[in-house]
C-alpha cells in the first residue's frame, strides 16, 4: 500500500478527511435535488400519465443500487477514493442524458439516463462512511451528521434554483425542466474531482492498515461482526427510506394538481431537504450520547406524524404541505445517523465496507419500490392513502425494536 500512515496523526487525517467530504457533498447535495424535484414531471410529461410518475424516481434508486454494490466492494479492495469519484462522474453523465432525452422526447434514453444518474444519488449516500473509516466510536454519530450536513447547502439551493435554471435552460433552447439537471451534472462533476484530488491518502485504507498494525503478523484476523445489529441496521435504513421517497416522490405531483406553482413546489421540496440534513449536527450528537435505539424511536414516532398530517394535507395549501414534509425529512435524518452508527458499530474493518455497500444496495431497492408504489396509491387512490401507508410502516420500528432488546 502506497499509504505512509507511520507519520500521520490519526485525528488530523480524520479531521482533514471530513474537510473533504463536506466539500464534496455541498456539490453532490445540489445534483442530488434535481431528480428529487422535477424528474417526476418529467415523466408525467413525456408519459401522460400520473401513476407512472413514479418511475424516475425507481429508475434512479435502482441505478443507485447498482452502484451501492460496485462502491462497496471497490472501496473493500482499493478505498473510497476512486470508488466515490467514478460515482460522481456517472452521476454527471446521467443527469446529461437526462437533458438530451428530455429535449428529444426520447423516452428510452430519457430511463436508461436516469439509471445513470443514480449513481450520484448512490455516491452521496455512500460519502457519508468516508467520515467515519478514521472516527473513534464515540465521535461516529458525529462523522455521519458533519457529511450530512454539508450536503444541505447544495440541496436547499438546487430546489430553489428550479425557477432561475429553468429561465436558464430556456434560453438555452431547452425545456425547462431540464433546468435543475444543467445544475446536477455540473455539481456532481465538482463533487468527484474535489474526491478524487483531495482524498488523498485514502482514509479507508489508512483505518485497514491500522488495524493490521495491531495484530501480529502471524494472527488470523477476528471475526467480530454482530450480525443481529446489522440485521436491525438494515430494518431501520429500509423502513426510513421507503417512507422517505414514497412521500417525497409523489409531493409534487399532488401539489401541482391541485394549482400550487412551480416554484412553491420547488419551496416544499428544499424545506423537506433541509429537514433531511440540517438538523444533522444535533443528531450526531443525540446518537453518540443518547444510544442509537432511543434515537431510532424518535425516528418511527416523527415518520408516523408525518402519514397523519398528510391524511389532510390540501396540495394548494403552502403550510400544509410543508410541515409534514419537513417532519418526514427529519425523521429520515434521525434514522439515517442512528442506523448507520448502528451498522458500522456492528461491523469489523474486515467486512464492514461490503455490508455498508450491500445495505445500501437494499436501501436503494427499498427508494424504487417506494416511489413506484407511490405512484400507484395515488393513481388509483389518493395521497392522503399514501401517508396511511407511511404511517403504517413508520410505526413497525417500534416492535422490532422491542423484540430486539428482549433478546439481547
Amino acid at each position: 500500500m502506497h499509504e505512509n500512515i507511520e507519520s500521520t496523526n490519526r485525528q488530523q487525517l480524520y479531521k482533514r478527511t471530513l474537510w473533504i467530504v463536506m466539500l464534496s457533498q455541498i456539490f453532490g447535495g445540489a445534483g442530488l435535488a434535481a431528480g428529487i424535484t422535477v424528474g417526476a414531471l418529467i415523466a408525467r410529461d413525456l408519459l401522460g400519465l400520473t401513476t407512472l410518475t413514479g418511475l424516475p424516481a425507481a429508475l434512479f434508486t435502482l441505478g443507485s443500487a447498482v452502484t451501492a454494490f460496485t462502491i462497496g466492494r471497490l472501496t473493500q479492495r482499493i478505498g473510497r477514493r476512486i470508488g466515490l469519484s467514478i460515482g460522481f462522474f456517472l452521476g454527471s453523465l446521467g443527469a446529461i442524458g437526462v437533458i438530451v432525452g428530455t429535449t428529444l422526447e426520447w423516452i428510452p434514453l430519457f430511463f436508461m439516463a436516469l439509471f445513470i444518474y443514480g449513481a450520484g444519488t448512490a455516491t452521496n449516500l455512500q460519502a457519508r462512511y468516508a467520515g467515519t473509516d478514521l472516527a473513534l466510536p464515540t465521535q461516529r454519530g458525529k462523522a455521519v451528521s458533519i457529511a450530512l450536513v454539508s450536503t444541505t447547502v447544495g440541496a436547499v439551493a438546487g430546489p430553489n434554483l428550479v425557477g432561475p435554471m429553468g429561465r436558464f435552460s430556456a434560453l438555452m433552447g431547452l425545456p425547462e425542466l431540464t433546468g435543475p439537471f444543467i445544475l446536477a451534472a455540473v455539481a456532481y462533476l465538482i463533487a468527484g474531482l474535489v474526491l478524487f484530488i483531495g482524498l488523498r491518502p485514502d482514509p479507508f485504507l489508512v483505518a485497514k492498515e491500522l488495524v493490521l498494525q495491531k495484530k501480529s503478523g502471524t494472527e488470523e484476523l477476528i471475526e467480530t461482526t454482530n450480525i443481529r445489529g446489522v440485521w436491525l441496521a438494515a430494518t431501520v435504513l429500509l423502513i426510513t427510506q421507503f417512507v422517505m421517497v414514497a412521500i417525497m416522490t409523489m409531493t409534487p405531483i399532488h401539489m401541482e394538481g391541485h394549482g400550487a406553482r412551480l416554484e412553491a413546489v420547488g419551496l416544499v421540496i428544499s424545506l423537506h431537504v433541509a429537514a433531511m440534513y440540517l438538523p444533522s449536527l444535533v443528531t450526531g450528537v443525540a446518537v453518540d450520547r443518547l444510544g442509537r435505539i432511543p434515537v431510532i424511536i424518535f425516528s418511527s414516532i416523527t415518520l408516523a406524524i408525518t402519514g397523519i398530517l398528510t391524511l389532510q394535507a390540501a396540495g394548494d395549501n403552502f403550510w400544509q404541505m410543508a410541515v409534514p414534509l419537513i417532519l418526514l425529512g427529519l425523521g429520515w435524518n434521525l434514522g439515517l445517523i442512528a442506523g448507520t452508527s448502528l451498522l458500522i458499530d456492528s461491523t469489523s474493518m474486515e467486512v464492514r465496507a461490503k455490508y455498508q455497500g450491500t445495505i445500501d444496495v437494499l436501501v436503494a431497492i427499498s427508494g424504487t419500490l417506494g416511489s413506484l408504489v407511490s405512484g400507484v396509491i395515488v393513481g388509483l387512490t389518493s395521497y392522503a392513502h399514501l401517508g396511511i401507508v407511511g404511517m403504517s410502516l413508520a410505526l413497525l420500528l417500534v416492535p422490532i425494536l422491542f423484540i430486539y432488546r428482549l433478546k439481547r
